[in-house]
């Protein structure tokens, strides 16, 4: 099967050998801003262009699952106004999404500590993940308030308050058992994690579920990241060889 990138650049792709879930960290967008001499609202701004251009891409070519890490634990500290501009600008994103999540029949889904979200943005967030709440075609996850250490506390202390009751059997503990208490609980682990901006980090993401993933790091800013090196990834990607520490026979 042939795609067409944005560059007119066509390649080839093995449907039968997609990721089911493709997991990224949108990183860059400050230093694309600061380059150019702009505010880094701007290149937020700009990031969301990219975020579209790659759902649509996730989209067409089937991929089940999409999870983009866009706003971590950590960047609560970052300065008020450019967390008031990033709320402002998520809950603009949120509204001008639904109608491409309603037309292409993609489910929104969040993970994270959602309700430190300002209330404008959780009613938001909530309204279109209850319009999408039916479609099967693709999950779009965000996180939001996200860390993956916060996720771990949160199930070990479930499975605690679990086993304290008596309704688990800390004996019968298994890897089942723990994914079903994280908050991907309903989504396949991801095959492919992407990075942007260089950085070679993880950055409290996906830290349990990423075990077997296949790890891409690009220098390419995230407002910089479009269709075609999406492509070229997931190319890339087919061609790696997937042994989940097992020996794959000659």
């Amino acid at each position: 099967m042939n795609f067409s990138s944005s560059s007119e650049m066509r390649i080839e792709l093995d449907p039968q050998r997609m990721p089911q879930h493709v997991a990224i960290i949108m990183d860059g967008n400050g230093r694309w801003a600061k380059k150019r001499l702009l505010n880094r609202i701007n290149g937020h701004e700009k990031g969301a262009e990219a975020v579209r251009t790659v759902v649509r891409t996730a989209r067409r070519l089937n991929i089940a699952a999409l999870t983009l890490y866009a706003f971590s634990t950590e960047n609560w500290q970052r300065p008020k106004t450019e967390i008031a501009g990033l709320m402002a600008l998520l809950q603009r994103f949120l509204a001008s999404e639904r109608q491409l999540l309603l037309d292409n029949e993609i489910r929104l889904n969040t993970i994270g500590e959602t309700d430190r979200l300002p209330s404008g943005v959780r009613d938001t967030l909530r309204a279109v993940m209850a319009e999408t709440a039916a479609f099967d075609k693709m999950v779009l996850t965000l996180a939001l308030s996200y860390g993956a250490r916060s996720e771990i506390v949160s199930m070990v202390r479930q499975i605690a308050v679990a086993a304290k009751a008596g309704t688990l059997d800390p004996d019968a503990l298994d890897e089942k058992i723990v994914a079903g208490h994280l908050a991907t609980r309903d989504l396949p682990d991801p095959d492919l994690l992407i990075r942007t901006s260089g950085e070679m980090r993880l950055s409290n993401f996906l830290l349990w579920q990423i075990a077997y993933a296949e790890l891409v790091f690009t220098p390419t800013l995230w407002p910089d990241f479009g269709e075609s090196e999406f492509i070229q990834i997931l190319k890339d990607y087919q061609n790696r060889e997937r042994r989940f520490g097992a020996v794959i026979s000659p």
